[in-house]
């Protein structure tokens, strides 16, 4: 069903500015949306059609990649934005929002970005002006909750106006290509499956990291932490696409099926294993990218017990996965920004150029999702000559960069399938509500474990990897980090 109306809560806020209004536009620009969308903006900011279609502009001209930048389509692409003041914590300015989006026989689709207090109010008042009827889905950005009860308080709220399957709930990183790569890489290629388990697998190891402090999200950040903000659902969706069984098709339920199996097998990290499964810390000052930076509660300007780096080695009790421990690793102010899911293969049982000298490495593939996109497998070769002194072998990569492999091909933002999806009614790339609640009672456990222990975030300088204790969490096991 194609959507005559794109409702954007949030619609002047940093997220429409940065990353929803540029996609918007890229897909208007390519044709990929229909010529009857209006695109309406809601805001607590009093501006008019012609104020927010002027903001829009300055947005497209500060966030929008040069080669993008086409007046002609930016005029036409304005032309479809409209814009209602809302208040959403005063359910009387709904009927307004209604009459300014009018008839659409053809349906909405709703992007709600909001504070999680004020979910419940604003599905109520759009319920009240007759705006969740059966031509109308609903998608729902993070933060969805602290913890289950909360989520689950958002989910009963959102449930009562929309059933499952007209709820989309948005985890960008599913819109990477990478991501989606990764499924292909598995899923279409002999190679790769059968060899994906615990036979040939000797660990996994899932990192999302940043170089940037705060940055503007000072309230929010220090109520969520490190834990909340990243692992419980980036991390732990990518650790699902890693780990799921093989769908029984490329569908929304056949996808999420298996996801789910993956996210109620993940091993409690409790009380008992919190304090030898888990490491926190939080960032002192230092230096970031050649200059001095502050540490978090300088940044902050008060004392916290918020973790801004977390580590944890993780558990999937199943039989594919049975005794391979996945690590998961996050934080700010690190040397790098990155975010990559390390393959590291077990060794081959014997050797037959050791006696040569030949040394061998396990194979690894390393799959980055960002900044840059590949897949890199790393295979033994042996180095060309005569070999008079022994057999020299060598660890070299096979490349496969989606950019140069795929140069014809336009490089999609995640938001711009996403958008896209939730106004074509697609739910592959969303989370469902099962999935989240089996995310949130992993981690509800991690943060009693630690309240249990009376764990407090171990500081550490601003550019390094973390507490040393994060590198101890590995090598334990006789595992190094992959910076």
């Amino acid at each position: 069903m194609a959507c005559e109306t794109l409702l954007l809560f949030g619609a002047t806020g940093d997220l429409a500015r940065r990353m929803l209004l540029p996609s918007l536009f890229v897909l208007h620009a390519d044709g990929l949306v229909p010529d009857c969308l209006q695109i309406v903006g809601t805001a607590r900011s009093m501006l008019s059609d012609a104020e927010w279609r002027t903001m829009a502009r300055q947005a497209l001209a500060q966030f929008l990649p040069p080669d993008r930048i086409d007046d002609a389509q930016i005029t036409s692409f304005v032309e479809r934005l409209r814009y209602q003041p809302l208040d959403a914590s005063q359910p009387e300015g709904f009927a307004a929002l209604a009459d300014k989006i009018g008839d659409s026989p053809r349906g909405i689709a709703i992007f709600l970005s909001t504070a999680p207090q004020l979910f419940e109010p604003t599905i109520a008042g759009l319920k009240a002006a007759g705006l969740t009827g059966e031509n109308v889905r609903i998608g729902l950005e993070k933060p969805l909750g602290r913890d289950l009860a909360s989520s689950r308080a958002i989910n009963d709220a959102v449930a009562s106006a929309f059933p499952e399957e007209r709820t989309f709930r948005i985890d960008h990183y599913l819109g990477k290509e990478t991501v989606q790569n990764l499924l292909a890489l598995r899923f279409a290629n002999m190679m790769f499956e059968p060899l994906w388990n615990a036979n040939g697998i000797d660990h996994v190891q899932i990192t999302v990291s940043e170089t940037v402090g705060l940055e503007g999200r000072i309230d929010f950040y220090d109520e969520a932490g490190a834990l909340r903000d990243m692992v419980q659902n980036h991390m732990l969706q990518l650790l699902a696409l890693v780990a799921m069984e093989p769908p029984a098709s490329f569908d929304a339920t056949a996808i999420r099926d298996e996801k789910v199996k993956v996210l109620r097998s993940l091993r409690r990290i409790d009380a008992d294993s919190a304090p030898s499964h888990s490491v926190i810390g939080q960032y002192a000052p230092g230096a970031s990218r050649g200059e001095a930076v502050p540490g978090y509660t300088d940044e902050l300007g008060k004392a916290s017990h918020t973790e801004t780096f977390v580590a944890l080695k993780a558990h999937v009790d199943n039989w594919r996965w049975q005794g391979v421990p996945f690590y998961l690793r996050t934080g700010k102010r690190l040397p790098s920004r990155q975010s990559e899911i390390f393959i590291q293969f077990k060794q081959v049982p014997y050797s037959i150029f050791a006696k040569r000298g030949g040394r061998l490495k396990a194979n690894k593939l390393v799959i980055r999702l960002q900044p840059e996109e590949y897949i890199r497998l790393l295979v033994m070769a042996k180095e060309p000559g005569m070999d008079r002194e022994g057999i020299t072998l060598r660890e070299v990569p096979l490349d496969l960069s989606l950019t140069h492999a795929f140069a014809g091909a336009r490089k999609r933002i995640a938001y711009e399938r996403l958008l896209l999806d939730l106004i074509e009614g697609d739910p592959t790339l969303f989370v469902r509500r099962d999935e989240v609640e089996a995310q949130w009672e992993w981690i509800d456990a991690i943060r009693a474990g630690w309240t249990a222990n009376q764990m407090e975030p171990k500081p550490y300088g601003a550019g390094s990897w973390g507490p040393s204790a994060a590198i101890a969490l590995t090598e334990r096991d006789g595992v190094s980090w992959h910076d």
